[in-house]
Formats: structure tokens, C-alpha cells, sequence
């Protein structure tokens, strides 16, 4: 119960953060992404401050070495770039430029965004299910350098 308790806090807090932050409104993320026009620096603080939040949460969690409320720390190790890393990032990119929205705010949005955000988040399943359907072994190309194990 302690688990479930704390991730509906941490989702409490990320969805109320996108809200104070206007991450939820597309023409703030547009205006921030127009950066040849009318460009917006408000929401470079906002990553910002994110990226610092977690680079602490990271030092915190290193350096105490054991999780609260799980049996061992995982941290990432993976630094290989593959195809498909590489490709579903740039086609997230394309999205988030194109409609203003990326999947948390999205779902945030429905709680009270425009029919848009209904749209978004209906193409967004369709596009997993989608996903789902593609070999698991398409495409395979990566781009691997070898990296020291960290153990938590």
C-alpha cells in the first residue's frame, strides 16, 4: 500500500506541476518551441528546475544506496543509441512541435483541456497499439559504447 500511496503522490504532484507550469497549454509549448518568432524561455526554467530535481534525487538516492519502498536502487546504465531510440525520439519531437502536447500533459489535460486533448490522447492509442503490431526484432541497429556496471 506504501507503493501505491506514494506513486498516486508523485503523479498528484508531476500532473499539478504541468498544470502550474502551463505545460498543459499547447500555445505555451508552441511559444517555447518557436524559437525564430515569438519564443518563449519560460518553460527552459521549467526543465531546468526538473533536471535539478532529479540530479538531486539522483545524488540523494546513490549516496543512501537503499530504496524506501522498494528492495534495491535501479539506475539506468544502457548509453548504447539505437534506430529505434533515435527514431522515436525524433517523431516524439515532430508531435510535441506539431500539437503542443507530449503524453503527460495530454492526460493531464483531460481533466479539463479542449475536445484537442481528447483527439491527441485517442491518436496516442492508436499509435501504441499500433507499436504493439511491429517485430519485436525491427529495426536492430544500435550504436554501442562500453560503460562501467553501477550497482545501487
Amino acid at each position: 500500500m506504501p507503493l501505491i500511496l506514494s506513486a498516486f503522490a508523485s503523479g498528484l504532484l508531476f500532473g499539478l506541476g504541468l498544470i502550474v507550469s502551463q505545460m498543459v497549454n499547447p500555445a505555451k509549448v508552441l511559444g517555447f518551441l518557436d524559437i525564430f518568432g515569438r519564443w518563449d524561455p519560460s518553460l527552459a526554467l521549467v526543465m531546468g528546475g526538473a533536471i535539478a530535481v532529479s540530479a538531486l534525487g539522483t545524488l540523494v538516492a546513490r549516496r543512501r544506496g537503499v530504496p524506501v519502498l522498494a528492495p534495491h536502487l535501479e539506475i539506468p546504465t544502457r548509453r548504447d543509441l539505437e534506430v529505434r531510440l533515435i527514431g522515436g525520439a525524433a517523431l516524439f519531437g515532430i508531435g510535441w512541435g506539431l500539437v503542443g502536447f507530449c503524453p503527460g500533459p495530454a492526460l493531464v489535460g483531460l481533466t479539463f483541456g479542449p475536445w484537442q486533448v481528447f483527439v491527441f490522447v485517442a491518436a496516442m492509442i492508436v499509435g501504441m497499439a499500433i507499436f504493439r503490431l511491429a517485430p519485436a526484432d525491427w529495426p536492430q541497429a544500435s550504436f554501442r559504447r562500453e560503460v562501467s556496471q553501477v550497482d545501487g
